[in-house]
């Protein structure tokens, strides 16, 4: 599968980063507020312009010369971020004007010799575009006048001018004939790297029950039944306030790459501790990234007293705590006895089935037109969504966009409604389902 480019957005507090991703992913990804730095860690997501899909990675704001922690912190994000990055959006506030932070973000930006494409948001009306002419002076080119609160001014302009030599995913590179890797992840200690080595036969991985023993993210390839895996082993990922900034924190920010490069991700739960909040969080920044996911109940053998009905009920636990991973598989496996470890695998080659799958357009939208039928829509100020056709726009994961009159019309619980129905006609488990939603005009709205 070819890369994705990578495009970072990089500005000083408050000037509308998070705005912006949350414009291109179509949905309230990243936390937006009046505060100046609430965004702190970096934050990835994939986008598609028309035909382009890349990666768009959400930074911290960046206070250059402010050696206080936290912005010390946030600015060594940003600058990670550049490094990764193929090209950049330096985003600025309009409304301010060319600050001295903006200045000294510039010069920093032109020594990282990657392309820079100046933002100058909040220009919310045609006439305020003289007001972008100002930012010529930090010699960065041409300026894109933009409002990412509406989407109006130049968004367009800029994403054409970011993605123009960005390479349209063909079919092939979509769902190529290559290796499915998995990475095993979890919190610190839940037995990641034993099951590791366990299904590798050898001691690939150091185990320790001191947590936090594994720092980097290992790659091993392995063969089940003619069929080629890559093992990814990650460190495990605690919770943020737990984490020392340092090595510990670049471990787990390799881990949660690891998440966002893999096909599936098997999260591995401690069977004596049961689901617990940051196994939900994990779980949460797998769903995120759109990647398969199987949860993976080990230590099975450590549990008392099983009975017949023991597995039910801890499932049933699960679906409780966790509702939002109703449609993930879960297996219940020991690192130790090797107990239906092979199962990992086989449940992996299913649900990366299920990640790939098409639909075609003639069998979906009878689904979505049975599934209106049934339910219809609430009416919204004596007005209600019409779902006018749906269609596969892309796989892995299975990514859908709805032609509706109005989209503000369509809410969150009747999208779930969809997705559920979806997930009833054609199975998608183990991945989640992407619905965009996009207007097409009628004169009816």
């Amino acid at each position: 599968m070819a890369k994705k480019p990578i495009v970072a957005i990089i500005g000083r507090p408050n000037v509308g980063k998070s705005t912006f991703v949350n414009r291109l992913a179509g949905a309230r990804h990243s936390i937006v507020d009046d505060a100046p730095g609430v965004t702190r860690d970096r934050k990835y997501f994939d986008v598609q312009w028309l035909d382009k899909v890349f990666t768009v990675i959400d930074t911290g704001g960046i206070v250059p010369s402010d050696e206080e922690d936290i912005p010390v912190n946030i600015f060594a994000q940003a600058k990670i971020a550049c490094e990764e990055a193929d090209k950049i959006i330096f985003m600025t506030d309009g409304k301010d004007g060319v600050t001295p932070i903006d200045e000294d973000i510039a010069n920093i930006l032109r020594r990282s010799e990657k392309p820079i494409y100046l933002a100058v948001n909040k220009i919310d009306s045609a006439e305020r575009n003289a007001y972008a002419a100002e930012f010529y002076s930090l010699s960065l080119g041409e300026p894109f006048p933009i409002s990412a609160l509406h989407g109006s001014g130049g968004v367009g302009d800029l994403l054409d001018a970011v993605t123009s030599d960005f390479e349209a995913p063909t079919e092939d590179e979509e769902v190529e004939n290559r290796p499915i890797r998995i990475a095993i992840v979890g919190k610190p200690n839940a037995g990641k790297s034993s099951i590791v080595n366990a299904l590798l036969g050898k001691d690939r991985c150091i185990v320790s029950d001191v947590s936090g023993t594994t720092r980097d993210t290992i790659d091993s390839t392995v063969h089940y039944e003619k069929e080629e895996f890559i093992l990814v082993d990650t460190a495990g990922i605690r919770k943020k306030a737990k984490v020392d900034w340092g090595v510990e924190k670049f471990a787990v920010t390799r881990a949660i790459k690891a998440i966002r490069d893999c096909d599936v991700a098997v999260l591995v739960i401690d069977a004596t501790d049961g689901m617990t909040d940051q196994d939900k969080k994990i779980a949460s920044i797998v769903i995120e990234a759109g990647k398969g996911m199987i949860v993976a109940i080990n230590k099975w053998d450590l549990v008392e007293n099983k009975q017949s009905s023991t597995i039910n009920k801890f499932e049933k636990e699960i679906e409780q705590d966790a509702p939002f991973l109703h449609y993930v598989p879960k297996i219940f496996i020991s690192a130790v006895t090797k107990q239906r470890l092979v199962s990992i695998y086989k449940e992996t080659k299913k649900v990366w089935e299920q990640c790939t799958k098409r639909v075609s357009t003639s069998v979906l939208n009878k689904v979505i037109a049975d599934a209106y039928a049934m339910v219809p829509p609430d009416t919204v100020k004596n007005k209600r969504l019409k779902i006018y056709y749906t269609t596969q726009v892309k796989v892995a994961p299975p990514s859908f966009a709805l032609f509706v009159n109005k989209e503000d019309l369509l809410k969150d619980s009747y999208k779930r409604y969809i997705e559920n129905r979806m997930r009833e006609a054609f199975g998608f488990f183990g991945t989640p389902i992407r619905l965009s939603v996009r207007e097409k005009g009628d004169k009816e709205k």
